[in-house]
């Protein structure tokens, strides 16, 4: 019994031993671990600039970025063309704590959506650059695709490659997307967990109109991305007025979080006549952000940058320095206090060459004449039968292509004849067009589910503009026919592209090649069988046309040719659309038939209240570049048709872009700069340079032109033999006065003799030497995107005139012609006269650059001179003319004899001692005959020798129709 209890006693004693030293290692343990931390802590503070003020509350140093002020754009003389205006904006931190992830939620949606109801209720926009967007049906969808969509999404889903995305995430539809974002897991917007007393703590509607649900996806999302970096602040809306600024600081106390803060919104003074050199700013995408970036590490995601023009080209230099904020944050990202300030510097501001009255009084130039040459050459009839067109001086343009371009270039409205509020003209147009359709779609429906299909070549015209839209552009566009999977060596693709079988049979085919992909259609489409999948096919086509409003377009224009819509009901339809101001006198008449639709219409293109532009007929467009034949400063560089960059810059107004963007007078394209086309007889001056310089002709030395040009193996008939003369004897100064094709033919054909018989490529080596001189075989050196020149490579004798494979931009055709008249020194053309920092010291002056120099004695320039002030003489554009000598070159360049010459001039002013030069280009615009005056009219305004009200009267200028000769 002792031993018992004492073994009892020992085993309590050993047990009581070995718990106190397991106890002393926890404790001991948990000692060094919350050291170990503390001092992890202590370190992470120093590292992340963490700290604790008296009351424990953590304070983390972060870094803020301060934006600088872009630099301003000045013209030659000092006049502000691109600036900076103070603005305010709405903003929004998300600053608060939050009980749970609903009290969350309705605190956010709440703000926002009284937010934009304030900001809404006073005609101001919010932000809309949101990746979702509401289509014509009001169905939600996506507005980017490929890399851009999957960026948006990984975004969304806190990713940060798009490798992270599921296959699910990747496949997701927008609306898909908008459901998942509204639901309780995302930001709780309009679901069932909201009650009746929430919505009436947060003023918040019973339910949301699609439009309200997108905008609240949109901003919450934002600041979703801004979870971790609470400072830094959404954009809600930009430059909104001042009753929107009065109402949200009045309630500030409700709206927490959201803020109104100074900003700069870039502004063009004259954007129409600028943009296309100047450009504008945009949000920078994630390829331009690479780009700069490897300039400038400075710049992120939220920067502002050029996205074209000088915007874009000089961005470096505009955007300034980045200044900095260094504050302190709580562990929720809320400011506390500021540490440092470190200013912004603004960007370098730009002087260009340019002289902003010139380019001004240029593009209206242009307009006029461009105008007067459309008004010249519309013809009342339906069409021109170009079976009979021999030459394209016989090209005219029929009154019902002027009509059909309203629809065609969207200066009409299809989908607006649907609406409720139309007048009773678009009610009856859209009757006639409803059943036009329906017999059309009936058409259609046979030919695709008939068993005996008519094969393509057996279809009427009509029929066939359908049907190739079909296949070449619905489908397409749908994604639903890859064209990149199309086996273009297929010979049932060649028997359809010969028109040696019908749609239904080449749809069909294509379907078992799986050139075609119907799952957007209908579900399910594995359980489908072939004929299954065409049947869904066929039933697509036929429901979706009548939503195709370019499909639409082409039923207009056979409506309109077979008499089911009327000219004076198109006409009338300008006034119903809003495109021109309601004048019930001329509605009437138009309706009566006292006011003929061919009156009408011309009346309008005449007065400008119907632009070239808006018509993009040919012609619709056209270039002038005017320089300083001392240094190759740019004065002027004019592109017709132009557009308002300003409403592209800061909030872009998106229906406004995709309009320019399908403008089929191309106001994107810089027809001074980037349009390449044959130079005619412009090039002339070139061979004769040649020809001098090589030895071939000697001053004082003549050619008979007896009219056709025979030693090449197809004749070649100089332009006056088609007018039923020969030029005859002819020396330097008379060929090109004369601007005779034989006498060109002759040097052409001899720098390819000069080994004692006829040698192609000798001849274009030589040409390509001397037009190298010249600068032909570069870019100008113009600041802005140009596209290359493009020297022959075949023909010398054609090539000698301006024919051949010549093409080249006007900028190109204007350093040319300011070598001429400079004789010899080729400088790079230049839209920048200095740049100067933000306290207007001078950064940077442009100094002439030599690219090359053209050698020739005196005496030949001044052979080359006098011929060119003699084609002025010499020119019907100027007879009467008492101004400041004026020599030049015309030149006439015909493409295809279907379609108007393209009208060129080169020259320089005064002829003895030239301080400017210029080049003038009209696309399609007939004959040179109609480009020497416009470049009368700008050496006028140059010198001050016209009223400005003389030059520009504000309607067209009217000219001769057609071609007067073909230099």
């Amino acid at each position: 019994m002792k031993d018992r209890e004492k073994e009892k006693k020992s085993r309590k004693r050993i047990s009581s031993i070995g718990l106190r030293p397991r106890v002393a290692i926890i404790v001991v343990l948990s000692i060094v671990m919350t050291a170990v931390m503390i001092i992890r802590l202590f370190t992470l503070q120093i590292i992340n600039g963490e700290n604790y003020d008296e009351n424990h509350t953590m304070q983390i140093l972060r870094t803020k970025t301060l934006k600088p002020t872009r630099g301003e754009i000045y013209d030659v003389n000092g006049k502000l063309l691109a600036y900076n205006q103070l603005v305010y904006d709405v903003t929004m931190e998300d600053s608060s704590s939050y009980s749970s992830n609903r009290d969350h939620n309705l605190t956010l949606n709440g703000i926002l959506y009284n937010t934009i109801k304030v900001i809404e209720s006073h005609g101001d926009s919010v932000s809309d650059d949101f990746q979702i967007s509401l289509n014509a049906d009001g169905q939600y969808v996506y507005n980017v695709k490929g890399f851009n969509l999957s960026r948006f999404k990984a975004d969304l889903f806190g990713y940060k490659t798009i490798d992270e995305l599921s296959p699910k995430q990747v496949d997701m539809s927008a609306a898909d997307l908008i459901a998942l974002l509204c639901s309780d897991k995302y930001f709780g917007i309009g679901t069932e967990s909201v009650t009746k007393a929430d919505r009436e703590k947060w003023n918040l509607p019973e339910s949301y109109t699609p439009e309200e649900v997108l905008k609240l996806c949109h901003f919450r999302s934002l600041l979703q991305q801004n979870s971790y970096q609470r400072y830094n602040a959404i954009t809600i809306a930009t430059d909104v007025s001042s009753e929107t600024v009065s109402q949200l600081l009045e309630n500030t106390g409700e709206l927490k979080g959201i803020q109104v803060t100074e900003d700069y919104k870039r502004v063009y003074n004259d954007a129409m006549y600028f943009a296309p050199i100047i450009g504008y700013t945009g949000k920078v995408s994630e390829d331009e952000l690479k780009d700069l970036q490897q300039k400038d590490s400075s710049y992120d995601s939220t920067d502002v940058v050029g996205k074209v023009g000088l915007e874009k080209e000089m961005e470096t230099s505009l955007q300034g320095k980045k200044g900095s904020e260094t504050i302190f944050v709580d562990n929720l990202g809320r400011t506390l206090s500021v540490d440092s300030v470190r200013q912004p510097q603004a960007g370098d501001s730009i002087y260009l060459s340019i002289d902003a009255n010139l380019q001004k009084v240029c593009y209206q130039i242009l307009e006029e004449y461009i105008a007067g040459i459309v008004w010249a050459n519309i013809v009342d009839t339906e069409s021109i039968n170009t079976d009979y067109i021999t030459s394209a001086d016989q090209v005219r343009i029929p009154v019902y292509d002027v009509y059909y371009s309203l629809f065609e270039n969207n200066v009409l409205s299809v989908s607006h004849l649907s609406n409720a509020d139309t007048s009773d003209n678009e009610k009856e147009v859209y009757q006639q067009f409803q059943k036009k359709a329906a017999s059309i779609f009936k058409d259609l429906k046979s030919q695709l589910t008939s068993d005996s299909p008519t094969i393509y070549n057996d279809l009427t015209d009509e029929m066939k503009v359908y049907q190739s839209y079909i296949v070449d552009t619905m489908l397409p566009n749908a994604g639903i026919l890859n064209t990149e999977a199309v086996d273009k060596t297929d010979q049932t693709y060649k028997s359809w592209k010969a028109g040696t079988i019908s749609l239904k049979d080449y749809l069909s085919y294509a379907i078992s090649r799986d050139w075609i992909n119907i799952d957007g259609i209908v579900q399910q489409t594995s359980y489908m069988d072939s004929n299954e999948v065409y049947s869904s096919l066929a039933d697509y086509i036929a429901a979706d046309l009548l939503k195709d409003t370019d499909f639409c377009k082409h039923v207009f224009r056979y409506m309109l040719m077979e008499g089911s819509l009327s000219g004076a009901q198109m006409c009338m339809l300008l006034f119903d659309q809003g495109v021109l101001k309601m004048n019930e006198q001329d509605y009437n008449n138009l309706s009566d038939g006292s006011l003929s639709a061919y009156d009408f219409i011309r009346d309008k293109i005449y007065n400008l209240e119907i632009t070239p532009a808006q018509l993009a007929l040919a012609p619709c467009s056209g270039a002038i570049v005017v320089t300083d034949p001392s240094n190759g400063a740019v004065r002027a560089c004019v592109t017709y048709p132009g557009y308002d960059s300003n409403r592209l810059v800061n909030e872009m107004d998106s229906d406004y872009y995709n309009k320019l963007a399908t403008d089929l007078s191309s106001p994107f394209y810089s027809r001074a700069t980037q349009e390449l086309l044959a130079p005619g007889s412009t090039f002339k001056l070139v061979t004769a340079t040649a020809a001098l310089s090589e030895g071939v002709l000697s001053l004082g030395e003549t050619i008979y032109c007896s009219g056709i040009f025979e030693q090449t193996d197809k004749p070649i008939k100089c332009w006056i033999y088609n007018e039923g003369g020969i030029h005859g004897t002819e020396d330097l100064v008379a060929g090109i006065k004369n601007s005779c094709n034989f006498f060109f033919n002759t040097l052409g054909y001899r720098l390819g003799s000069e080994s004692g018989t006829y040698n192609d490529e000798d001849g274009v080596k030589k040409l390509q030497q001397y037009a190298s001189l010249y600068g032909l075989d570069s870019k100008s050196g113009i600041e802005v995107p140009e596209t290359s020149p493009h020297l022959l490579t075949y023909d010398a004798v054609r090539g000698a005139m301006g024919q051949s494979d010549n093409a080249y931009t006007v900028s190109e055709l204007a350093r040319y012609v300011t070598t001429i008249a400079n004789s010899g020194s080729c400088y790079d053309l230049s839209l920048i006269s200095k740049t100067t920092d933000s306290n207007g010291n001078t950064v940077t002056e442009h100094e002439p650059k030599l690219h090359s120099q053209v050698s020739m004695p005196q005496e030949d320039w001044d052979a080359i001179h006098e011929g060119m002030k003699q084609v002025v003489q010499n020119s019907s554009a100027f007879t009467g003319y008492k101004g400041v000598s004026v020599s030049g070159k015309t030149g006439t360049a015909q493409e295809v004899v279907t379609k108007p010459n393209h009208a060129q001039f080169v020259g320089f002013a005064p002829s003895d001692k030239p301080t400017m030069a210029l080049a003038v280009r009209v696309a399609n615009g007939y004959s040179s005959a109609n480009t020497a005056p416009i470049a009368k009219d700008v050496v006028n305004y140059y010198f001050n020798q016209k009223d400005l009200s003389e030059l520009t009267p504000g309607h067209a200028i009217q000219v001769q129709s057609g071609n007067t000769r073909n230099d």
